[in-house]
């Protein structure tokens, strides 16, 4: 009984089957008896309707859903930027570290050069302060070699002179002997 049968064909093709004027007939009543009528093509069960206290609660629902989604996806952005500025804040921080042990380092060789300095500028200092107490001392040798070579320059033209009495230093001649 798979296929149709020689009555069928014959009936298929009068001028009342599917494929005739009465073609919309068949295609409305088997909408009405197969869908149960026209309410929505289901079977006539009135309990399939949706009320409207319902279609709130449920549309409520979705937007009380969407709210709470839309709060954690700004939550997560806000946790997002929050970790980017923690990160730059890190890495300034991280710089500005390395900056600081760089001016360290700076300040270390800096002291190290002025300890360096400073012992190059008291050996000058010292060797200065010899300098001029040797410049000192022979000038000292030098006017005392002065004062003696004066001395016996002075003994010298003395002793050629033979006797010698000076004026007293009223400024009177004195009176001699032979008068």
């Amino acid at each position: 009984m798979d296929g149709l049968s020689n009555s069928d064909v014959a009936l298929l093709q009068r001028d009342g089957g599917f494929g005739g004027s009465d073609a919309f007939f068949w295609i409305f009543a088997l909408l009405i008896f197969a869908g149960g009528g026209f309410n929505g093509f289901g079977n006539g069960n009135r309990g399939d309707y949706v009320s409207q206290a319902d279609l709130a609660n449920q549309l409520n629902a979705q937007t009380q859903t969407q709210q709470l989604q839309q709060i954690a996806l700004s939550s997560a952005n806000n946790n997002y930027e929050t970790a980017q500025l923690i990160n730059a804040q890190t890495l300034m921080m991280t710089q500005n570290f390395n900056a600081l042990g760089a001016g360290l380092a700076n300040i270390a060789q800096s002291i190290s050069q002025l300890g360096y300095h400073m012992d190059q500028c008291c050996c000058e200092i010292k060797t200065q302060m010899l300098q001029d107490r040797l410049q000192d001392a022979q000038t000292a040798l030098l006017t005392a070699n002065e004062n003696i070579s004066n001395a016996n320059q002075s003994q010298y033209i003395l002793s050629q002179l033979g006797r010698f009495v000076a004026y007293s230093p009223s400024g009177t001649a004195p009176a001699s002997a032979n008068g």
